[in-house]
């Protein structure tokens, strides 16, 4: 049995009753090349799931467009019937094209169906947090949400999601999106370097709204910084192990879901918790992003 960890501490998604260890885990990378397929090692990856369970996470990242029907199918596998107190956060609004592309899929019937096959490729009769993903690629698009978003309350008030939260949204589209429900996380793009997010993060804390950042490792272009490389030297940890703790460093409310297909990289994930970074240091890594962080 692996032994439960300290996770970077806890928090409480708003209005329920989900207190989730601050570190989880993204399931993006259980899934095969450029997100697509089986992945190479689907003992690996189950291996992956369960000692990250039995280590004290408590909050999985997924989404059904993720192989797609990939993730999922791994994920209940490896963990149905799930522990209690596991937090199982999906997303809805995108789609996979056969030539591998991502695309909308925010159509009332698109959403429905994206629901349901989540709910059936993971084993459950409700959704802990449907995340509505709009915006493009990497980053949010101006305009309302108005339209897709409001297709998801009602398959909450059937008990097919109990909490809905947004993806990839600025923070105007977060205030029309709390007219219409009520949020419990928001999943941007944010990271050591990728910092537009900054004064969003603290409104989000003043609320008691979790942040979620996806790519907290870069994403499709893994960080690269002399400073990160100077700061794990000197810290004797890796540099994703450094961008992990300073992400728990920067904001309470920040939840982290760093994915990985491999025991090893979770393993060191997982440790990120314990790092003590100085504030000399905290400073110097701000200065990454271009500013401090407030």
């Amino acid at each position: 049995m692996t032994k439960q960890m300290n996770l970077g501490g806890t928090f409480t998604l708003p209005g329920t009753s989900m207190t989730l260890n601050r570190i989880g885990y993204g399931a993006m990378q259980l899934a095969g090349p450029q997100v697509w397929g089986p992945p190479r090692d689907v003992d690996e990856a189950i291996a992956v799931l369960r000692e990250a369970v039995e280590a004290g996470v408590k909050h999985i990242d997924t989404s059904d467009f993720y192989g797609p029907h990939v993730t999922n199918r791994i994920i209940k596998r490896a963990l149905h019937p799930y522990p209690d107190g596991l937090v199982i956060v999906t997303k809805v609004g995108a789609r996979r094209g056969d030539d591998k592309s991502w695309n909308h899929a925010l159509s009332q019937q698109e959403l429905v169906d994206a629901l349901h096959d989540n709910l059936r490729n993971l084993g459950l009769d409700a959704l802990d947090v449907v995340n509505l993903r709009v915006g493009g690629v990497m980053g949010p698009s101006e305009g309302s949400i108005e339209g897709p978003l409001t297709v998801l309350p009602e398959l909450k008030r059937q008990g097919l999601i109990r909490h809905l939260g947004v993806s990839n949204v600025t923070p105007e589209q977060l205030v029309e999106a709390e007219k219409i429900t009520e949020i419990v996380c928001v999943q941007n793009f944010y990271n050591l370097a990728h910092r537009n997010d900054d004064e969003f993060i603290i409104d989000l804390a003043a609320q008691g709204i979790a942040y979620v950042p996806f790519f907290p490792l870069g994403g499709f272009s893994p960080l690269q910084s002399s400073v990160l490389d100077a700061a794990s030297s000197s810290l004797r940890a890796t540099p994703m192990q450094v961008a992990l703790a300073w992400l728990l460093l920067r904001s309470p409310n920040i939840l982290l879901i760093p994915g990985t297909s491999s025991v090893k990289h979770l393993r060191e994930n997982l440790n990120a918790a314990t790092l003590h970074i100085p504030s000399e240091m905290i400073a110097d890594l701000d200065s990454i992003g271009g500013g401090a962080a407030q």
